[in-house]
């Protein structure tokens, strides 16, 4: 979309600039230009931190629930509070730091810290005997990810412009989860040699996988530390100066906060959250899978299929996303997550669980990086990290009660037995259901002023 165009219907606050009587100044900054094609180094920089992130952390968080499942008898009840305290703590964490990046000008610093406190915390799995010493470790890993997701969302943002922001965000979501097949190979090979039979996990085996995946974690620091380079808010591709001052802006955000300006933002998350409280940790759906006979490899298999799928599709989602609009390829992923979860609720072989495990993949595909993406086109350079921090905590906090409920449902509570494992899909189900309607329901029109948002 042609800059005259973006600047006069980007968003509420750009256009207030252009009628105060903004210009561009003869001693501005020249702004760096996307040439046609080419990614930039930040994205690839950013692409590989989180490969190297996610070798590691999906060594860990697949055999997580299993661990505390079978090795340490805890509930899903405890299992869905571990796991929605921890993506809460992170989420709130993320809008705090989406705010503090915007107010600093500032992005990798809080980037890199916050990759280095999730890899410090990692080791400390190793000595965990307790569902309170896994919440422990939970919470320092997930205030590292509540630190370095919205300013690394705003760096990629800034450093692309809108044109190939999809692809962008789509690359870094595949480099993602393509750490996650690696890190999920590497430890379906620790389980089969550490332990004769693998339908089980030992605690031993556990403990060697986490002194594994310390050494990617410590070279995703290393690479994000030395290789990327900071943009200042504002000053990004495809960035207007006369129209997105950074001091012009700030005083506007102080009058008037992100939510009560932007009703496109606003409305969108709202229909986020809906959709989040019957999204509730996938922990839940290694769980579900067990329960149809699969073994600890066969659901580590599974795992890494998922995440192949969805290293496959995000790139090109994010591409088509760039064609014909956010929300029509979000409305795809949200209607196919209905169709997974309700699959999962009536699942009663292991062929089942891979079969749906692979449509879930193409969800993620379909949904994580646009979700970014369509983020990044609906507010100002100079604001994206609070946007970015503000979509976050919205998520994480309503995951709490998500992972809470579903693990009510599943197991019960007290002396009450729940309604068995398909309930708490049922419910995602409705809940996803219900936010797919109020997406659809929203007036084209209304995301016209937005770009590539539409």
């Amino acid at each position: 979309m042609e800059d005259a165009k973006n600047a006069v219907e980007g968003s509420g606050e750009a256009k207030h600039g252009l009628q105060s009587g903004a210009s561009i100044g003869r001693n501005d900054k020249p702004i760096p230009r996307q040439e046609n094609g080419k990614l930039p180094r930040n994205v690839w920089v950013l692409s590989v931190t989180s490969f190297l992130t996610d070798i590691s952390s999906e060594m860990l968080l697949n055999l997580l629930p299993i661990f505390l499942y079978s090795v340490l008898g805890v509930r899903t009840s405890l299992i869905g509070l571990i796991e929605g305290f921890a993506e809460a703590t992170a989420s709130l964490l993320k809008l705090v730091s989406g705010r503090i990046s915007d107010w600093l000008g500032v992005r990798k610093p809080l980037a890199v810290l916050g990759y280095g406190v999730s890899t410090i915390a990692k080791p400390f799995l190793y000595l965990a005997s307790s569902w309170g010493a896994v919440l422990g470790v939970r919470f320092v890993d997930r205030v590292g990810k509540g630190l370095r997701t919205a300013p690394r969302d705003a760096l990629i943002a800034d450093s692309i412009s809108e044109s190939y922001r999809g692809l962008a965000f789509g690359l870094h979501r595949a480099g993602d989860t393509a750490g996650a097949v690696v890190g999920i190979g590497l430890a379906i090979a620790i389980v089969i040699s550490s332990q004769r039979g693998a339908a089980e996990l030992s605690r031993e085996t556990f403990q060697t996988v986490v002194l594994i995946s310390i050494i990617p974690a410590l070279l995703a620091v290393l690479t994000l530390a030395f290789g990327a380079k900071e943009i200042k808010p504002g000053m990004g591709v495809g960035a207007r100066p006369g129209i997105e001052s950074l001091n012009g802006m700030k005083e506007q955000k102080t009058r008037e906060g992100l939510l009560s300006t932007n009703r496109i933002f606003r409305n969108y998350i709202l229909i986020t959250a809906l959709f989040t409280l019957g999204n509730s940790s996938d922990a839940f759906l290694i769980l579900r899978a067990k329960t149809t006979g699969l073994s600890v490899v066969n659901i580590l298999a599974m795992m890494m299929a998922f995440n192949l799928i969805y290293t496959i599709t995000a790139t090109p989602a994010g591409a088509l996303s760039d064609k014909v609009g956010r929300k029509r390829v979000l409305m795809i992923g949200w209607a196919l997550y209905v169709a997974v979860y309700l699959g999962f609720a009536r699942a009663s072989a292991g062929w089942h669980a891979w079969a749906l495990m692979a449509l879930y993949g193409v969800y993620y595909g379909l949904t994580e990086g646009v979700t970014r993406a369509f983020i990044a086109d609906l507010v100002p350079s100079h604001q994206r990290g609070t946007a970015y921090g503000i979509l976050h905590a919205v998520i994480g906090l309503i995951a709490l009660p998500a992972s809470i409920i579903a693990g009510v449902l599943w197991q019960g509570i007290g002396s009450w037995n729940g309604f068995g494992p398909g309930a708490p899909f049922l419910f995602g189900a409705g809940a996803a259901l219900l936010a797919s309607v109020a997406l659809s329901r929203l007036s084209p029109l209304r995301f016209h002023e937005q770009g590539a948002g539409v």
